[in-house]
C-alpha cells in the first residue's frame, strides 16, 4: 500500500533530523519513524469504514506526506507538523501526537454553535452564583423557589463517590425534577460516566455496545460485546424528570454519558448534538520516542448505532445570545425548568 514513493526513496531511508536538546535522543530515522506511525495507524484506527466519505483513503495518505518529509522537512518542528497534519486527514479529536515540545490536536466540533455561556452560568446567582454547593466536580443548587435541582458538571475526570451523588440527590428530595447540565464539559473517565448512571435506573441497563479491533484489515472487528449498568445498590436512585443539558462541546465520556441517559424512561436530552469521540483511545509509541493516541474500539448507543460523529439531543434548543449577553439568562436552563415545572410540554 505504500505505493510509488516507499520505491522511489527505499535507497535513502538513513536520512535523518537533528532533535531538540530537549527531547531524549540526538538522531532519528525520519522514514523509519514516519512508516510506524502510519502502519500503526492502517492496522489499529477503528473508523476507517465510518469515515470513507470524509477523509482521504489512507495508502493515499502515505503517498501525500512521505514526499513532504524528504522535501519540506528541515528540523524536528517541521517534522512534527507533518506527522501531525498526516493525523490530522482522520478528523478525530481522539488522535494526538505528544512529543516534549508540543501536542497534535483536531477540534471536533470546529464551527459548531457552542450554546454555552459559562459566565450567565456561573456568575448569576439565578443559576449557581452565590448559595452554590460543590463536591467531587458537580456544582449544585436549587431553583425557582426549591422546585428544580441543578447539576452543572465540567469534566468527567473529576471523581465523586457514591457518598457525593446521595448527598447531592436527597438535597433534592422535594423536587420536581432535576437538570444536569454537562454542557462543554469535554469527557474524562467512562468509570465516572457509569457510576453517575447507576442514579437514574431502576433495573441493569443495557446503555451501549464495545468491539475490538481483531486484525490488521479496517474492518476486522469482533462481535459487539454489551456495556451493561446496575442500579447503584446503596445509593439514591432519582425517580422524576431528569433534563440533561448538551452542546457541541459534549465530547468523548460526556458523549458516552448522553447516550447511556437517552431514551431512558425518566429522561430527556435537551440543547444542541454532542460533538462526538466515541472510540476508546490506545496509545504506542513510535521508535523515536513520541507517543501517538488513536481511535482504537468503535463504542455504539443501545440500538447498536455509532456515536463517532454526535448524539442528536431529544429536543433542539441553541442558546440566544442576545438573551444571554442582554438579560443574563440562559434560555436553555429556562426552557428545561418550564418543562418540569408543566409550563411547558
Amino acid at each position: 500500500m505504500k505505493r510509488i514513493f516507499a520505491i522511489i526513496f527505499v535507497a535513502v531511508s538513513s536520512v535523518f533530523v537533528s532533535c531538540d536538546d530537549d527531547l531524549e535522543y540526538e538522531d532519528f530515522d525520519i522514514v523509519e519513524n514516519f512508516n510506524f506511525l502510519w502502519k500503526e495507524i492502517d492496522e489499529k484506527y477503528c473508523f476507517f469504514d465510518y469515515k470513507k466519505d470524509s477523509i482521504m483513503r489512507w495508502d493515499l495518505v502515505y503517498d501525500k506526506y512521505l514526499p513532504k518529509v524528504y522535501y519540506d522537512c528541515d528540523n524536528v518542528t517541521e517534522y512534527f507538523d507533518i506527522l501531525a497534519a498526516m493525523l490530522g486527514e482522520l478528523k478525530d479529536g481522539h488522535v494526538n501526537l505528544y512529543t516534549s515540545f508540543d501536542v497534535s490536536r483536531y477540534d471536533f466540533a470546529d464551527n459548531t454553535p457552542i450554546d454555552f455561556d459559562y459566565n450567565v452560568v456561573n456568575y448569576n446567582d439565578r443559576y449557581l452564583g452565590k448559595d452554590t454547593r460543590s463536591v467531587g466536580g458537580f456544582k449544585y443548587k436549587t431553583l425557582r423557589d426549591g422546585k428544580v435541582g441543578y447539576i452543572y458538571y465540567g469534566s468527567f475526570s473529576s471523581s465523586f463517590s457514591s457518598g457525593n451523588i446521595n448527598n447531592i440527590l436527597d438535597s433534592f428530595e422535594d423536587t420536581e425534577g432535576l437538570i444536569i447540565d454537562v454542557r462543554s464539559n469535554g469527557g474524562g473517565s467512562i468509570a465516572n460516566v457509569n457510576a453517575l448512571v447507576s442514579h437514574f435506573i431502576d433495573e441493569t441497563t443495557t446503555i451501549g455496545y464495545r468491539v475490538n479491533k481483531t486484525g490488521p484489515g479496517h474492518s476486522d472487528f469482533s462481535s459487539p460485546v454489551a456495556e451493561k449498568v446496575s442500579p447503584n445498590s446503596t445509593g439514591v436512585i432519582y425517580k422524576k424528570p431528569v433534563y440533561v443539558l448538551t452542546n457541541s462541546r459534549c465530547f468523548s465520556a460526556t458523549n458516552e454519558f448522553v447516550y447511556a441517559m437517552k431514551g431512558l424512561p425518566r429522561v430527556k436530552i435537551l440543547g444542541g448534538k454532542t460533538g462526538g469521540g466515541c472510540g476508546m483511545p490506545f496509545t504506542t509509541e513510535l521508535p523515536c520516542g513520541w507517543k501517538v493516541r488513536f481511535s482504537a474500539n468503535p463504542c455504539y448507543d443501545k440500538n447498536m448505532q455509532i456515536t463517532e460523529f454526535g448524539v442528536d439531543p431529544d429536543i433542539v434548543l441553541h442558546l440566544d445570545e442576545e438573551l444571554a449577553y442582554k438579560q443574563k439568562l440562559d434560555n436553555i436552563i429556562e426552557t428545561a425548568c418550564d418543562y418540569i415545572e408543566g409550563k411547558k410540554k
